[in-house]
């Protein structure tokens, strides 16, 4: 974000549709995205590339019912972190679902919430 506010600002660059293809080949871990148009300052349309969903990192002993209280709190937040940050839109409990190499990598806690929201059985 600081080098976007720049004088000089920034220059965006995509991989094409191929390109996308081949990297998504090589680096199965990572997931088609688009940046909304927006998200950086002197970016006037969206930007389809490839990446990683953030993550919320924790230790393996992190109570599941403190897991769990921020899955639902990020989830119920969404619209308003939105709101306030454009590139939040990506961060949903679906896309880390999808980006989730194995369910065995999510922490009981936000399992135990996407089951309650419907996206688990």
């Amino acid at each position: 974000m600081a080098i976007a506010k720049w004088p000089a600002g920034m220059r965006f660059i995509s991989p094409s549709a191929d390109e996308i293809k081949r990297i998504q080949a090589k680096h199965s871990f990572l997931k088609q995205t688009t940046m909304p148009a927006g998200s950086y300052p002197g970016q006037p349309g969206p930007i389809n590339s490839v990446g990683s969903w953030p993550f919320v990192l924790a230790r393996a002993s992190l109570p599941d019912d403190v897991a769990y209280r921020l899955a639902k709190a990020l989830h119920k937040g969404h619209a308003a972190l939105c709101a306030k940050l454009d590139q939040a839109q990506e961060s949903t409990l679906e896309n880390t679902l999808a980006a989730a190499p194995t369910r065995d990598l999510i922490h009981p806690g936000v399992l135990k919430y996407m089951r309650e929201v419907g996206l688990l059985n």
